[in-house]
């Protein structure tokens, strides 16, 4: 309409409605890069978390909080405050009394006297001896009676938040009468509700008659439990944190204190609360000190959020099968740690749970773990660092060219030609000779008399790699690298070779096969011994598979083998140095594998000279080689090797 005016600025109203949605691949290629790098796949997601975006926020930063919040109520004061703020006033009452009865000269002055000097020691049996004593002194009197009032008032405020007014004043015998009906009535309905009725109506009775005693407004009977249960706990992990003598003393004092009804009402209650949430922490004391002395109510506030700190760690922890940033309760961090803090902790679960709506992490058993989808996008990564390496040219220092026949023999052959790298046709490659040079001894030979063995490359082609999973390849630095090679072998032929079949193989005492998701979460093998023989088992069994296929087994290992399968029980056995028995098991699949046309090319990391002359006969005897590359060459000579293998490389 003419003469309207619009002003725009910045969103106000909360979260921008036109945002795009939370991108999290830069979360996710932290995650991978930590896995390329040779990380613990679990980790890096833990890790995640407890650093936090941008390594800020992270559930490390809010557990060091928390444990800082710990150790200061740890020294928050002594908690027998009660006791001795009650031997205090006792002391008062009896210093105030003696002095009164000094100034009389009767009889009853003198037995009076007589009963105090005859008091128990105990603070809390010399308060009950006490409770019929006609006090001379109002001083003394009234002091004796703080000992009560105060004490019953901190007892049952620190129960319930309700009750500070009437608390204070339960003394007198109409507010305890009202006081043990409520407790009555509440215990009444919690062993209702124990028994598994319908307590709707009597909850909402009893919220009507007694609700000014619960600020909380609980909404049914089970978070009406839940307030009094962790009140209940932290008053008996109070009594456990005190000695014996304390103990006593303090349960003494306050059954005084309360009198026979409420304190009956009150262990009945007690008693309900902690069968219903048995859960709660209800046995272990705290070695809280402090010079301060803290009262009831102080003591059981200290030692309640000690617990619900406690409780807060361990679900930050999330070490727990299963534990998800759902079950941190945001309420208990704003009341422990600060609104920022539980802002914190609802970045985390949005993150979180994006990584779970994008599809970038699923959940097992054991919790967050990547997505075939994520696994892709790590396993892309990994294959571009290999084809940069393999575009800024070649290396110089190792041989990348393989020995093997590269498909099946045709009968023909032709002239060599640079670059080819089919066996020799040696009989064509004299003949030629003899006739342009005539039958001359010896026969010189020219370029143009080679000729090469023509084979027929197959349709596609069974991969086989067999990875050391030992645990010298984590401690020479070797497993990040391994890993990212057969994360980019595994890609590139799901990508450019989908008809190819790969397996990966992992082996240290024992021999497993693995997907591309095990082998991202793998960890290495603790247990001594390199079992290439099962390896090469396995991967004879992978390739029988696909007979019509081009058969290739590529072994990435850093040691000599010394672990086999017993023939008997089929059991791993590992001895070194190694024993005959493994070497000659070892050979035998060997022999199989080469029996069956298979090419297997070594790739040796080490410099251990014996060992690189045992792993190249191992790769003569079945027409491969052995390569022995620096770690960083280590997925371009894998890649290159499989390339060549199958005549994609170069053409």
């Amino acid at each position: 309409m003419a003469g309207n005016r619009f002003r725009y600025g910045q969103w106000q109203g909360g979260p921008d409605p036109l945002a795009p949605p939370y991108d999290v691949r830069a979360a996710v290629d932290s995650v991978g890069a930590e896995v390329l790098a040779g990380g613990s796949l679990r980790e890096a997601l833990r890790d995640l978390l407890r650093r936090g975006p941008q390594g800020r926020g992270g559930l490390d930063e809010l557990a060091a909080r928390a444990r800082r919040l710990r150790r200061e109520a740890l020294r928050r004061g002594d908690l027998d405050g009660a006791v001795t703020r009650s031997r205090a006033l006792l002391d008062q009452a009896l210093a105030a009394e003696r002095d009164a009865l000094r100034g009389r000269t009767d009889d009853d002055a003198r037995f009076a006297e007589t009963v105090l000097d005859n008091l128990p020691r105990s603070t809390a049996r010399a308060v009950q001896e006490l409770s019929g004593y006609q006090w001379t002194s109002d001083e003394a009197r009234q002091a004796y009676q703080r000992i009560l009032d105060g004490l019953r008032g901190e007892v049952l405020e620190q129960r319930f938040s309700g009750l500070r007014d009437a608390a204070r004043a339960a003394g007198d015998p109409a507010v305890q009468a009202q006081l043990a009906e409520m407790m009555h009535d509440l215990n009444d309905l919690l062993a209702r509700h124990a028994r598994h009725e319908d307590t709707t109506d009597a909850f909402a009775e009893f919220m009507r008659r007694h609700g000014e005693f619960f600020p909380e407004q609980p909404r049914d009977v089970d978070e009406l439990v839940d307030v009094l249960a962790s009140r209940s706990a932290a008053g008996q992990r109070l009594m456990r944190s005190l000695s014996d003598r304390q103990r006593e003393e303090l349960a003494g004092l306050m059954r005084q204190s309360l009198g026979d009804r409420l304190a009956g009402e009150l262990s009945a209650l007690d008693a309900q609360l902690r069968a219903l949430r048995p859960e709660l922490d209800w046995q272990r004391g705290e070695r809280v000190r402090g010079d301060r002395p803290l009262g009831y109510g102080e003591a059981a506030g200290a030692l309640d959020e000690i617990a619900e700190l406690d409780d807060l760690l361990d679900s930050l922890d999330q070490e727990h099968p299963g534990a998800t940033l759902d079950d941190v309760d945001v309420d208990a961090v704003a009341r422990t740690l600060g609104r920022d803090a539980a802002d914190d902790v609802l970045r985390l679960r949005e993150l979180e749970r994006e990584l779970r709506r994008q599809g970038w992490v699923g959940r097992d058993a054991e919790g967050l773990t990547l997505s075939p989808k994520a696994l892709r996008r790590l396993a892309g990564t990994a294959l571009r660092r290999v084809f940069a390496d393999l575009t800024a040219g070649p290396r110089g220092q190792h041989d990348l060219r393989t020995a093997g026949a590269a498909g099946e023999v045709s009968g023909a052959s032709r002239q060599w030609e640079y670059g080819d790298e089919q066996p020799l046709d040696v009989v064509r490659t004299l003949t030629r000779a003899v006739r342009r040079a005539g039958p001359t001894v010896p026969l010189p030979l020219a370029v143009e008399d080679f000729e090469v063995v023509e084979t027929e490359r197959r349709a596609s082609a069974a991969v086989a790699l067999c990875v050391d999973l030992s645990y010298s390849m984590v401690s020479q630095g070797r497993w990040g690298p391994m890993k990212q090679t057969a994360l980019a072998l595994s890609h590139l032929m799901a990508t450019r070779f989908p008809q190819d079949a790969l397996q990966i193989v992992g082996f240290g005492l024992e021999a497993m096969p693995l997907t591309q998701q095990q082998l991202a979460a793998v960890e290495p093998d603790r247990r001594q011994g390199t079992n290439l023989q099962h390896a090469l088992r396995l991967a004879g069994r992978h390739l029988r598979r696909h007979p019509g296929a081009e058969p290739v087994v590529l072994v990435v290992t850093d040691g000599e083998p010394t672990a086999h399968l017993d023939p008997d029980d089929g059991e791993a056995y590992f001895q070194w140095p190694p024993l005959p028995e493994t070497v000659r098991a070892t050979v035998r699949e060997v022999d199989r594998l080469a029996r069956a046309g298979v090419t297997l090319n070594l790739f040796l990391l080490g410099e251990d000279p014996d060992l690189r002359r045992f792993m190249d006969a191992v790769a003569r005897r079945a027409r491969g080689r052995l390569f022995t590359p620096d770690l960083g060459d280590l997925g371009e000579y894998v890649v290159s090797d499989y390339l060549r293998s199958r005549g994609a490389a170069g053409r």
